[in-house]
């Protein structure tokens, strides 16, 4: 764990300290029978009388004030440390998920991501906050009581040495026992967020279908799958008091008894059976503490081995040294791509060779499943192709910067999603350093401009998360000028324009050829209208290419385009958008 661990470098005062404190506190806290020994030997059963007993009163009150100021440093040092690893580690996490790839993304799955974020990391804080104030203090205690109880009588001491280890055995059986449950509980715990995740994001469908009874029941299955192996945990868990007691109870008998014969053969004092018991009740609890201390421990070490898997996961996407710039007629060219997702057993593409012009506007159609997205996600670099070389402006997107690729590139996701802040926030996004008059010119093109003026507070207007205030065809006009507001060479709508009805999807259209710096644009569409008037249409069909032509080529050339193309016209009575 020790990209783990270096989280804490920041904190080496903190990580002294805290322990230094804690282990001062555990020695003012074994001289504690020691004077109340004195107190029932000297003040009360000797000569000392009220006098002697109020001055190691004071003396108690003493030991009891300090040590609570020492305790109280300690948790201070140690919360601090705790939490300030914690924020690093948060930080470094999601730095981490940043820099990933979509196909280690799409590995771990979001649910899991938001999991080892929030649950895990806490997890670890309790565990390393737990560390800095037990891992010495408990030890001390007990092995400083141990050595005060031979000092105060070595005979009836024995007693502690049969004592320690039948404790120390119960307390690791159990928690060995338990440590590969605490895996299952994490991994179980990750299953019932999933499920919550996908209905709080799939409740219309859920409701629309009237499907709430099937879910409660599926999630209720995950849940009682959670409750089965915490339960489990808890029983197992649940005897360390109960046994660790019953051994210390019964240590306390045989001391008790072991302390009176040899109370009453005059070999120690009333006040030394008292201090023998208090050191063996002061044992019982610090053990009980060091059990906890190790079950939390092994909860942590679960979740912080599950962190680190995300901490040592590195970007699959492959960079290649650029070998210097090559000029090219063609704005992006695909040169025989195969592609396969990490996760599937098929490729989703095929021997792709497809060669987009500077300024052209090419149209991308197919059935579900054809490969659309799969095609234009290779051109920013969000995958690597399996096979063959995908080249913008003629060198490889794998020779880029990833910053330097993007920021050439304007990308209209097939989900639009808006940021929580505000309408400027979100188009700021295409260009931090972009004016009002860019924004307002971004919308107008976008056809958004309407949706920004009936807002009353205009481009200062609330967005909510993931944009729930807005619809979806406000949200996708509203992604595609945080778009063009970058002002981009290259511009791919990927079903952007799914929301809009065909009247505002033509003006879109009609907008976009209107742009000053003439983008080779990529319209990825199941609409033959929002792509029958490009440059050239590649149709896509099961992973391969159908064909490429103009809209009159394939309609003659082309099944796949045709069909698609009669099931919108002719079957469904739209007219012709000419």
């Amino acid at each position: 764990m020790k990209k783990l661990f270096a989280n804490l470098k920041s904190y080496k005062k903190e990580v002294i300290l805290a322990p230094l404190f804690k282990m001062l506190e555990a020695l003012f806290e074994l001289l504690v029978p020691i004077v109340v020994s004195q107190i029932i030997d000297v003040g009360i059963n000797g000569n000392g009388g009220s006098d002697y007993i109020i001055k190691m009163g004071v003396v108690l009150v003493f030991l009891a004030i300090v040590g609570l100021a020492f305790a109280v440093t300690a948790q201070y040092f140690a919360a601090k440390a705790a939490v300030g690893f914690a924020k690093k580690t948060r930080s470094c996490l999601f730095n981490k998920m940043q820099s990933l790839s979509f196909s280690e993304i799409d590995k771990l799955g979001t649910s899991s991501m938001i999991t080892r974020m929030t649950n895990d990391v806490n997890q670890i804080q309790n565990g390393v906050n737990m560390v800095l104030r037990l891992l010495l203090r408990s030890p001390i205690v007990v092995f400083g009581a141990i050595i005060m109880a031979f000092i105060v009588d070595a005979k009836s001491a024995i007693t502690f040495v049969i004592e320690v280890p039948i404790l120390a055995l119960v307390v690791f059986a159990i928690i060995f026992a338990t440590l590969p449950m605490h895996k299952s509980v994490q991994s179980k715990l990750e299953k019932v967020v999933t499920k919550t995740r996908e209905n709080l994001t799939g409740v219309r469908v859920i409701r629309a279908f009237a499907l709430e009874e099937k879910e409660n029941e599926d999630f209720t299955k995950e849940q009682e799958g959670l409750y089965k192996q915490q339960k489990a945990v808890g029983i197992i868990s649940g005897l360390l008091n109960p046994l660790t007691y019953v051994i210390v109870n019964l240590a306390i008998v045989a001391l008790i008894y072991i302390g009176a014969i040899r109370v009453n053969q005059g070999n120690i004092t009333q006040g030394q059976v008292v201090a023998l018991y208090n050191y063996m009740s002061q044992i019982l609890i610090e053990l009980v503490k060091l059990a906890n201390l190790i079950v939390n421990l092994t909860k942590s070490i679960a979740s912080g081995k599950r962190v680190e898997e995300v901490l040592n996961m590195e970007s699959s996407l492959i960079h290649k040294k650029s070998e210097g710039e090559n000029e090219s007629e063609y704005e992006i060219e695909f040169n025989n791509v195969d592609f396969k997702y990490q996760t599937a057993s098929e490729e989703s593409l095929q021997n792709i060779d497809l060669k987009i012009k500077k300024g052209e506007t090419v149209g991308i159609i197919g059935g579900t499943g054809s490969g659309k997205t799969s095609l234009i996600s290779l051109i920013p670099h969000f995958y690597d192709a399996t096979k063959g070389e995908v080249l913008v402006e003629g060198k490889n997107v794998q020779e880029y910067d990833d910053e330097i690729l993007r920021d050439k590139i304007g990308f209209v996701l097939q989900k639009s999603v808006l940021f929580k802040g505000t309408i400027k926030d979100n188009l700021k996004w295409g260009n931090e350093n972009a004016s009002e008059e860019d924004m307002i010119q971004a919308l107008k093109t976008a056809q958004a401009y309407d949706v920004v003026l009936k807002k009353e507070k205009g481009l200062d207007s609330e967005v909510e998360q993931l944009g729930k205030n807005f619809s979806g065809g406000q949200k996708q006009r509203l992604a595609i000028a945080r778009a063009l507001i970058k002002k981009p060479s290259i511009l791919i709508l990927d079903d952007s324009s799914s929301a809009l009805d065909y009247a505002t999807d033509a003006k879109l259209r009609k907008e976009l050829k209107k742009l000053n710096y003439n983008p080779t644009i990529i319209v990825v569409s199941q609409r033959t209208a929002s792509i029958q008037h490009a440059d050239k249409i590649v149709v896509l069909d099961d992973g391969k290419i159908d064909g490429i032509g103009t809209h009159k080529q394939l309609l003659n050339t082309s099944k796949v385009y045709k069909e698609i193309y009669d099931s919108q016209f002719k079957e469904g009575g739209l007219k012709n958008d000419k």
